[in-house]
């Protein structure tokens, strides 16, 4: 409970061939023994993902990748597997080494640059193949990369890798976008409506609400946090109206009418769909939802993998609602992982969840796939929002998003 969570994490991705050395330059990185090194080539078949504090960065998140040169058929789907990490990434490691430089790490190089992930390229297993400064430079030069010359198998012999990320973090990376503190500044008071159903840990809070306290708090805001049952009575405490009141999505309507209108309405969905993603443009997908008819697809997007409840908010009560308000037979799908479907063609949405435990990076990638393949993708949130009728209320905090909203609907009422 004390550490920071994977989704507020640097994420850092290392890719190359077989054998080239990731696995103990993870080790070297982190000193620790994370990732099982073998001079057999494919050791590292599956992901391997270890939380770190990389100083003077802070919390990260190392991935160890299978190699992208693995052959047959399960290992063309590890390969796959490992260019999908590379689409999310907030850094890649590209490692390879003098000796045999070809076209699979040109290629990675060349992805990473398609994609605009910040990437470094890592000259490894000096030991064995010495690596001159100027042969350094030279690499630098053609590739346009920072080049890192490493050794894994000595002390220190992944400082100049550790020093790269650490200039590559300070001068290429930004910090994700807050999930409440844009929205108040010190003094300001808001009510935070946090229902506890049968998705909240036993003694905990869930990620969203536990990351709005603490901004608040780091704002010098004053919070004060009840279930959707108390929200009149504590506005009604107030001596002063709340700067804002996020609630919960599941119980949105219900702490909309219990809401003056000249106090600001969000959810911590919506909210997240700001931090983590393209509130702007989510907010156009949710207009989607309003064309929907008989037979159309819809898919529903969970990045993390939790047993479901009975009344599961993306298995059961969004697929029900989304039923109810459209009245027509839809075709609902869920999809749970890190990754997801190559071909989203066949859907006529996608609803994605919050994206706590995932990085803004992450979310975007998502985004970029839909947006290529001319999907519309909105979130849990909105989609909320908009089956009980209060979207437009929720998005008045971000003007440019109602916008959005307003200008879909007419776009997809012209394509029935």
């Amino acid at each position: 409970m004390q550490q920071t969570p994977k989704g507020l994490r640097l994420h850092i991705g290392l890719f190359g061939k077989r054998n080239a050395g990731k696995s103990s330059l993870v080790n070297a990185l982190t000193n620790q023994k994370i990732s099982i090194v073998s001079n057999v080539a494919g050791t590292t078949t599956d992901p391997v993902e270890k939380a770190y504090e990389l100083q003077p960065i802070g919390p990260v998140v190392f991935i160890d990748t299978a190699g992208v040169d693995d052959v047959g058929e399960l290992g063309l789907a590890r390969v796959e597997r490992s260019l999908s990490i590379l689409q999310w990434v907030d850094i890649a490691v590209i490692i390879g080494n003098v000796n045999n430089f070809d076209k699979t790490e040109t290629d990675l190089i060349d992805y990473a640059k398609k994609l605009g992930t910040p990437a470094i390229l890592v000259l490894n297993k000096t030991d064995a193949y010495p690596v001159s400064e100027e042969v350094r430079a030279n690499f630098e030069k053609k590739y346009g990369l920072p080049v890192a010359v490493t050794n894994a198998n000595v002390e220190g012999g992944a400082d100049s890798l550790r020093n790269a990320l650490i200039t590559l973090a300070s001068d290429h990376i930004s910090e994700d976008r807050l999930l409440v503190g844009d929205l108040a500044s010190a003094g300001d008071t808001v009510l935070l409506v946090t229902p506890i159903d049968t998705g909240a840990p036993k003694g905990r809070l869930i990620l969203p609400q536990v990351q709005a306290i603490r901004e608040l708090l780091d704002a010098h805001a004053k919070c004060y946090v009840v279930q959707q049952d108390r929200v009149k009575e504590a506005i009604d405490d107030l001596k002063n109206p709340p700067k804002l009141i996020m609630a919960d999505s599941q119980v949105i309507m219900d702490v909309a009418a219990q809401t003056p209108d000249n106090i600001p309405l969000t959810t911590f969905s919506i909210q997240m769909a700001y931090s983590k993603a393209d509130v702007i443009e989510m907010a156009r997908g949710t207009a989607a939802l309003a064309s929907l008819q008989d037979g159309d697809r819809v898919l529903i997007l969970e990045t993390c993998s939790h047993h479901p409840q009975k009344d599961d908010i993306g298995r059961v009560k969004i697929p029900r609602w989304l039923r109810q308000k459209t009245g027509k037979n839809l075709d609902i799908e869920v999809f749970v992982g890190k990754d997801i479907p190559a071909d989203l063609t066949p859907y006529k949405v996608l609803i994605q969840c919050g994206g706590c435990i995932v990085t803004r990076r992450h979310m975007l990638a998502r985004l970029r796939a839909a947006r290529l393949q001319n999907v519309p993708m909105t979130n849990y949130g909105m989609t909320i929002s908009y089956l009980q009728g209060v979207i437009e209320r929720v998005l008045l905090c971000h003007p440019d998003a109602l916008q959005a909203y307003h200008e879909a609907l007419e776009e997809f009422s012209s394509h029935k």
